[in-house]
């Protein structure tokens, strides 16, 4: 049985995690995903640590997690035989993933706007901090852009963090891994919309988009009451937070008044129920001082594990605070398949996050290991796009093209 993606072509002219992230997530659901890479050195992720190593070899992981189930062509676009070979590859693709800095494929003349014409069908998708496409463009569009400053400027860094301390970073990229996922669900729009027109389009996605429609509770709570939301604490809602049992901490949320009268009743302080001091959210907000001892004093006295089944129970959704130790050895993730075994030829077995969505009818991805550099350079010419011995030599000898060892 085939993935919802089979047969589908992508070229990914990508680098770092954005790119790479989205264009995993279409291999993962059956697309043939080729990869252009830069001779000599390929995507810059190749070099970051931290690295698998075994008997000599290393590899690094952040390549290794994003590039499953691709195959790289090692292709310099720059020089006017591998710009020809590119433009092949257009004829007979599906769909550009593409995430170098803005206006860069079209000072070298492989944007969107050169290429429609060449395949009117294809669909290209630009990831960007700011934005591309005309009608919307603003005065940061033509700025680069890392994770950490689409956080930034979406208002998430604002509110990450604690009352009295600078504001924080989340995760380690993570407006690179969203907008990712935002992109290639986009994608998959362009080619619904594809099978009913026939026509192909530019999809623009941006991180600062991505993130901005991720922070939606700060536009909601800005346009609604005019004020912003504060590290730290909440106006509007208490308990939520982490809060520490007798060998690690817990996660608790109580979104309304049902569930703390259900905390309250648990913890054998149903007097707190209508206490003036705790009676409401925004009473508990204002009161978290007085209520998080109280708290804490009763998770004090029982584990975590025990913890979650008595609040679980009694209808207060809880959950621990995992460590990554946690999240391998937890039966749920297990169960879930959420870590997947991608067994590398040179540096053996390591386990990675598998894309968030499941679907009923389908196989389970595949498991291929990221590619080496120009791993199917030959295979992707000969076979692919017809070029005999002659005209890849020719290509090799130019240095325009490189294959892997």
């Amino acid at each position: 049985m085939d993935r919802p993606l089979t047969g589908i072509r992508i070229i990914a002219l990508e680098q770092y995690m954005a790119g790479p992230y989205c264009s995993m997530l279409l291999a993962d659901a059956g697309a043939e995903v080729i990869k252009i890479e830069r001779p000599g050195s390929g995507d810059p992720r190749r070099s970051i640590p931290p690295f698998a190593e075994k008997d000599g070899m290393k590899k690094a992981g952040g390549f290794m997690a994003y590039n499953r189930n691709k195959k790289s062509l090692c292709l310099n676009v720059r020089d006017p035989k591998g710009k020809s070979v590119y433009i092949d590859l257009i004829k007979k693709a599906d769909v550009v993933v593409e995430n170098l800095r803005p206006g860069s494929t079209d000072k070298l003349g492989i944007g969107y706007n050169d290429l429609k014409s060449i395949n009117p069908k294809l669909i290209y998708a630009a990831i960007s901090g700011f934005g591309r496409l005309e009608g919307y463009r603003g005065p940061e569009s033509d700025r680069p852009a890392f994770d950490i400053v689409a956080e930034a400027m979406s208002g998430i860094m604002h509110s990450v963090g604690f009352e009295d301390k600078p504001p924080s970073w989340t995760i380690y990229g993570m407006a690179d891994v969203y907008t990712g996922i935002c992109t290639s669900f986009a994608i998959t729009q362009a080619l619904l919309q594809r099978e009913r027109t026939g026509k192909g389009q530019f999809v623009d996605s941006a991180m600062l988009d991505a993130m901005i429609s991720l922070n939606e509770r700060m536009a909601m709570l800005y346009t609604v009451t005019g004020e912003e939301p504060h590290r730290g604490r909440l106006k509007h809602l208490y308990p939520r937070g982490a809060f520490k049992c007798k060998d690690g901490y817990l996660a608790l949320n109580v979104p309304d008044d049902i569930v703390w009268s259900r905390l309250c009743e648990t913890m054998e302080r149903v007097d707190l129920i209508d206490d003036k001091r705790s009676k409401t959210g925004t009473d508990r907000a204002a009161n978290s001082a007085f209520l998080g001892p109280i708290i804490e004093k009763w998770l004090s006295k029982i584990s975590r594990t025990e913890a979650e089944k008595i609040l679980n129970k009694n209808g207060v959704p809880v959950g621990s605070v995992y460590t990554a130790k946690d999240v391998f050895q937890s039966k749920q993730v297990e169960s879930r398949k959420l870590l997947v075994d991608i067994e590398d030829p040179d540096v053996g077995k390591y386990q990675f996050s598998r894309g968030p969505v499941m679907l009923s009818d389908s196989p389970e991805i595949e498991t291929n290991p990221a590619p080496e550099l120009g791993q199917h350079t030959n295979e992707i010419l000969s076979s692919l796009l017809g070029y005999d011995q002659d005209k890849i030599s020719d290509l090799i000898n130019s240095k325009c093209v490189t294959t892997g060892s």
